[in-house]
C-alpha cells in the first residue's frame, strides 16, 4: 500500500488569496485597492516579525496583479493561464531569491540581467527578495539604480524581519508595509478551522495555550499544533497540551494566590517545591506568577477585560479570583515579582530569592512584625555616617547647642534643621537615634512643621526638643509674653536625659583620630591637616583644636557640627562644645636659612645636636 505524502499544516493551509490571510486586514485592503485602481508602485518593502505572512502576501500580490480575470473583490480568478501556472509552481513571471544565501554583488547582477526580459504571460514580472537585510553593502549599492528606475514591467517586493538594517537609500525607494503580530484570538480561530478540516477534536483552552506559545506567529502556531496533535493522537486536551509544551498549569497560580491571600506561607513554599520537582525553573515560576497577577489586574476592570487572553473557562476563574483580590495587593505583589526577576541572575541562592518573594507577598495582608516594628522580610538599607562607612546606629540624647554653635551650624554647608519660631517657643531639631521620641499633644503641631531634617552626618533627625527661649544675661526676658511662658508648667517641655560621661585628653585624641579615619578619600587633604592639628580640653566640656592658617580654618568651619556630634557620640558626653583657633606659630618656616632651621629643630629636639656631634655633620 502506497503511503500518502504528508504536508505540514503551515504549508497545507498557507493562504493563497487575500481573503484567507489572517490578522493583516488593513494591509490586505490597501494592496487590493491598489490593484483595483491600477496604482501599483515599482517597489514594496514588507517588514515585520517572523511567521506573520510577509512572503505569503508577496506571492498572493504577485499572482493577483498578473491575473487576467480579476474578481470584483480584487481576488485572483484561479482559472486563467497565469493563475494556473502560479498554482502549479511553474510561473515564469515570479522570481524568488533568498538574500541570506545569495547576498553578493554577482547575485544582484544576475537579478538585474533578468529584469530586462519581458514577461511571456501576464503584464508584470515580480521579483521577491526574502531576508533582504542580509545583502552586503556592495550588493545594495549595485541594486540601487535598478530599484529606483526599473522597467515598467518589473515590480520588486522586498521582505525582511529587520528593517533597521536596511540602508536609508533603500527605504526611500520603497512603499513600506509593517506587518503586525497576529492576535491570540485570530490564531485560535484559525487553528480551530484547521482542526475542523482535519477532523481533530480540540479543547479551546488547549488552543489558547498554543496561541500564547506561538507569540504572534501563525507559522509557529501551526507547527506547535502539529506537534501537539501527534502527541495527543488526534484528541487535543488542555492537560496533554501543557504536558507536551512544558507549560505550567494555571491552577498552580490560582492555588498559590489563595494561599498568599490567607497568609499561609508553608503551603505556598510546598507548592513551589512541587513545581520545581516537575522540572520547571524557579524564574519561570516567578514570571508565571507575575503574568497571573497581571491577568487578575486586567480582569478586575471592565475597561481592561479585553486584555485577558485566555479561554472562556479559565477567564471565568480569573474573574472570580479578581473579585476577591484587592488592587493594592496586586500592585505590591507585582512589584515584588518584578524585583525578584531583576535580581534573579545575580543571586547565588535563586530558590531562596523566590521563596523570600513569596513570603513578602504573603505578608502584604498579614504582616508578621519583628521586635523593631518592621515587617518580617523587609530589607533595611545600611546606615552610613558622614565618612561613608557603614556603622551601627546608637541612641543619642538631645543636646541644646550654645549660641556660638548655633551660629556655626547656620553658616555650615551641611543640611541643618530649621523650624518656625514664635515669641514663646524656639524649636531646635538636634540629634537622632534609632527610634523616634514620643511627642506630647502640645508639640504635635511643631513636629508636623519640622517634618524631616538631616544633620551633616547624613542621619535622619527624628527626635525633637522644645526649649524655652533663653532670657538675656540681665535676667529679664525679651517681652512679657516670654515671662509668662517662663512661668508655665513644666509639662509643656520634653525633658531628655543627657549623657555626661567624663573624658580626658587621651580619650579625646582617640575619638579625634577615629573621626579622621572615617573621612572619605576625597577628604584626604583635610584629613592630613586635622591629623596634625593639636586638640585638647580647654575647660570642663569645652574642646579646642588648632589650625595653622585662615585657609585651613575656612575648610574646617563647615564641619564643626559634624565633628561635634561625632565626638559626643564617641565620648558619650552631650555637653561637649567644639571650637578652633588659628595658631600661626604652627605654620612651618620655609624661607629661612639652614642654620636658623637647625637651631629651631634642635630647640624642639635636643637629640638632634647629639646626632650632629656623633657623626660630625655639617648642617650650616
Amino acid at each position: 500500500m502506497e503511503k500518502s505524502h504528508y504536508i505540514v499544516s503551515a504549508r497545507k493551509y498557507r493562504p493563497d488569496t487575500f481573503a484567507s490571510v489572517v490578522g493583516q486586514q488593513s494591509l490586505v485592503t490597501t494592496l487590493k485597492n491598489a490593484i483595483l485602481r491600477d496604482k501599483l508602485a515599482h517597489a514594496y518593502l514588507f517588514c515585520g516579525p517572523r511567521g506573520v505572512g510577509k512572503t505569503t502576501c508577496a506571492r498572493i500580490f504577485a499572482k493577483t496583479i498578473n491575473c487576467e480575470h480579476l474578481t470584483p473583490e480584487g481576488e485572483a480568478c484561479n482559472t486563467c493561464e497565469s493563475c494556473v501556472s502560479f498554482n502549479e509552481q511553474r510561473s515564469l513571471n515570479i522570481y524568488e531569491m533568498d538574500a541570506a544565501s545569495n547576498n553578493s554583488v554577482n547575485d544582484i547582477k544576475q537579478l538585474i540581467d533578468q529584469v530586462r526580459v519581458l514577461p511571456q504571460v501576464g503584464q508584470y514580472k515580480v521579483y521577491i527578495i526574502d531576508e533582504v537585510h542580509m545583502l552586503s553593502a556592495s550588493a545594495f549599492n549595485a541594486f540601487l539604480k535598478t530599484l529606483e528606475e526599473p522597467p515598467a514591467h518589473a515590480v520588486f517586493i522586498l521582505a525582511t524581519t529587520e528593517k533597521h538594517k536596511l540602508l536609508p537609500t533603500i527605504l526611500s525607494r520603497c512603499q513600506i508595509y509593517d506587518f503586525s503580530r497576529i492576535t491570540v484570538e485570530d490564531i485560535v480561530e484559525h487553528l480551530a478551522h484547521v482542526a475542523d478540516q482535519e477532523n481533530i477534536t480540540v479543547e479551546p483552552e488547549a488552543l489558547h495555550v498554543i496561541a500564547l506559545k506561538a507569540d504572534g506567529g501563525m507559522r509557529d502556531a501551526l507547527s506547535i499544533f502539529d506537534q501537539v496533535v501527534s502527541f495527543c493522537s488526534g484528541d487535543v486536551t488542555y492537560e496533554k497540551t501543557i504536558a507536551n509544551l512544558h507549560v505550567l498549569d494555571y491552577e498552580y497560580y490560582f492555588k498559590l494566590v489563595r494561599f498568599l491571600l490567607a497568609g499561609e506561607i508553608p503551603p505556598g513554599l510546598l507548592l513551589l517545591d512541587e513545581v520545581m520537582n516537575n522540572g520547571f525553573d524557579a524564574r519561570q515560576f516567578i514570571n508565571g506568577l507575575a503574568s497571573h497577577l497581571r491577568n487578575l489586574m486586567v480582569g478586575a476592570s471592565q475597561t481592561t477585560l479585553g486584555l485577558l487572553e485566555v479561554g472562556a473557562s479559565i477567564r471565568k476563574k480569573y474573574l472570580d479570583q479578581a473579585s476577591a483580590v484587592s488592587l493594592p495587593f496586586i500592585y505590591q505583589a507585582l512589584e515584588i515579582c518584578n524585583q525578584c526577576d531583576l535580581h534573579y541572575r545575580e543571586s547565588n541562592n535563586k530558590r531562596l530569592l523566590v521563596e523570600l518573594a513569596l513570603i513578602q507577598i504573603g505578608q502584604i495582608q498579614h504582616p508578621i512584625k519583628r521586635s523593631d516594628g518592621d515587617a518580617l522580610g523587609t530589607i533595611k538599607k545600611p546606615f552610613t555616617s558622614g565618612g561613608g562607612k557603614a556603622e551601627q546606629r546608637k541612641p543619642v540624647a538631645t543636646v541644646q547647642p550654645s549660641s556660638e554653635a548655633t551660629n556655626r551650624t547656620s553658616t555650615s554647608t551641611e543640611p541643618a534643621a530649621s523650624v518656625a519660631s514664635s515669641s514663646a517657643f524656639k524649636t531646635n531639631v538636634t540629634t537622632a537615634g534609632n527610634e523616634a521620641i514620643g511627642q506630647s499633644a502640645e508639640s504635635t503641631t511643631i513636629a508636623n512643621e519640622s517634618s524631616t531634617s538631616y544633620e551633616s552626618s547624613g542621619r535622619r533627625l527624628q527626635s525633637i526638643s522644645i526649649r524655652r527661649k533663653r532670657p538675656k544675661r540681665g535676667g529679664a526676658s525679651d517681652s512679657p509674653q516670654d515671662n509668662a511662658e517662663a512661668s508655665a508648667p513644666k509639662n509643656k517641655q520634653i525633658d531628655l536625659q543627657k549623657n555626661k560621661t567624663p573624658f580626658n585628653n587621651e580619650k579625646l585624641r582617640s575619638a579625634w583620630f577615629a573621626y579622621i579615619q572615617s573621612l572619605p578619600k576625597e577628604y584626604n587633604a583635610l584629613a592630613g591637616r586635622l591629623q596634625n592639628a593639636p586638640i585638647y580640653i580647654k575647660k570642663e566640656h569645652q574642646v579646642e583644636f588648632l589650625v595653622g592658617n585662615d585657609i585651613a580654618a575656612q575648610n574646617v568651619k563647615p564641619l564643626l557640627p559634624q565633628i561635634t556630634l561625632f565626638l559626643r557620640n564617641e565620648l558619650k558626653n552631650d555637653f561637649i562644645e567644639l571650637n578652633y583657633s588659628v595658631n600661626v606659630d604652627e605654620i612651618p618656616v620655609v624661607n629661612i636659612s639652614g642654620t636658623a632651621l637647625y637651631k629651631k629643630m634642635n630647640k624642639d629636639n635636643p637629640a638632634l645636636g647629639k646626632l650632629k656631634k656623633k657623626f660630625f655633620l655639617d648642617l650650616d
